[in-house]
């Protein structure tokens, strides 16, 4: 076949696209129809995570070509563009722009929704509690640096829900406008700094290090400023001018940092999901103990547990927990019947499908 004849076939094929897109924009815009006459969310996260899933498997059954992550990447524009069809949403995230959890956002949501970026992670929880907001997007733990104490404080005296994740593979690029010679100072965020400890201390080791209140500042520094450099992702590099220098410079190559969609009601099943609950437990011995032991005894598996000052009484403490299973499960009830026995709290933050690294 001749590559004119190749491309006759691509442009008939795009032709096919443009059509069956357009009449699945048909079918989601009566789909919304339907969810604002009966009040439900437009969002259904669990319904998007199950046809991701569905789609990736057809895809493998029919060892097509296409990778897992590029279909759920195409996907995941379409999805968007269909979104935007049902509702005019708005994500609020902790900012500015073209932070990580910028990226994150963008890489679950899409290009074709509204952003609104946010000075702090109170203010992402405060917009979408008044409805400002229809959801946000808030980080959580980092696999290098663990968690962020701030989102696990604000969850404290919040009504929101979690009702999806994001697991994204973070880069920390090295980006300037001179070369590595030139460099004499290097701005960025100071848990940055912590993945990317070993790298500099080997290969910058005289190199003045600035902590910045985010990444995208510390690009737009570097940018103004001689002999200055910052560690950044992708996309402030890019809205800067800035060049990457070294790429991915932090020390573990699969740091990887997780982030939480936060809003107003709780995800159905999907049959693979984990629950995050929080509690505080009575003051006595063996407590603590007492208060975990039903979920080892029921095989219901925590992947995290993490403590913090309640800030409302001295020595008090809440443990935050992440466990295996939705909150309507019979053995997930159990545990939490349970677990209220010990504690003088108990508060299920949210019940959400699993997702893989995106």
């Amino acid at each position: 076949m001749t590559l004119p004849e190749i491309r006759q076939k691509i442009d008939a094929l795009d032709d096919q696209l443009i059509r069956v897109l357009n009449e699945r924009a048909d079918f989601v815009h009566e789909v919304g129809v339907v969810k604002r006459a009966e009040g439900t969310e437009i969002y259904a996260p669990e319904r998007e995570e199950m046809l991701l899933r569905s789609l990736a498997k057809k895809n493998a059954d029919l060892q097509g070509r296409l990778p897992e992550k590029a279909i759920r990447a195409i996907y995941r524009e379409i999805m968007s563009a269909s979104l935007a069809l049902e509702k005019d949403l708005t994500i609020a995230y902790f900012g500015p722009e073209a932070t990580n959890t910028h990226q994150a956002a963008r890489s679950k949501f899409g290009a074709s929704v509204n952003y609104a970026p946010q000075l702090s992670i109170a203010d992402v929880f405060d917009v979408v509690a008044r409805g400002s907001a229809d959801y946000g997007v808030v980080p959580i733990e980092n696999s290098t640096e663990g968690a962020v104490n701030h989102t696990l404080d604000v969850f404290m005296d919040s009504e929101l829900r979690i009702c999806a994740q994001i697991l994204m593979k973070i880069e920390n690029h090295l980006v300037a406008k001179i070369p590595r010679t030139g460099i004499r100072k290097i701005y960025s965020h100071p848990q940055v700094f912590g993945q990317c400890r070993n790298w500099l201390r080997l290969n910058l080791p005289d190199a003045d290090l600035v902590e910045v209140s985010s990444t995208p500042r510390a690009a737009e520094l570097a940018a103004s400023e001689p002999a200055a450099a910052a560690i950044t992702g992708p996309m402030a590099a890019e809205v800067h001018g800035l060049q990457i220098i070294e790429p991915s410079i932090q020390d573990i190559a699969t740091n990887t940092t997780r982030f939480l969609v936060i809003g107003r009601t709780a995800s159905p099943p999907t049959g693979d999901d984990r629950t995050s609950i929080m509690f505080c437990v009575q003051d006595k011995p063996g407590a603590l103990f007492q208060a975990l032991e039903p979920f080892n005894r029921l095989k219901i598996s925590m992947s995290k547990i993490e403590s913090r000052p309640s800030k409302r009484k001295a020595w008090e403490y809440f443990f935050f927990v992440d466990l295996d299973g939705h909150a309507s499960e019979e053995k997930v009830k159990q545990a939490f019947e349970e677990l209220e026995k010990h504690c003088s709290f108990v508060k299920i933050l949210g019940t959400y499908p699993k997702t893989s690294l995106g």
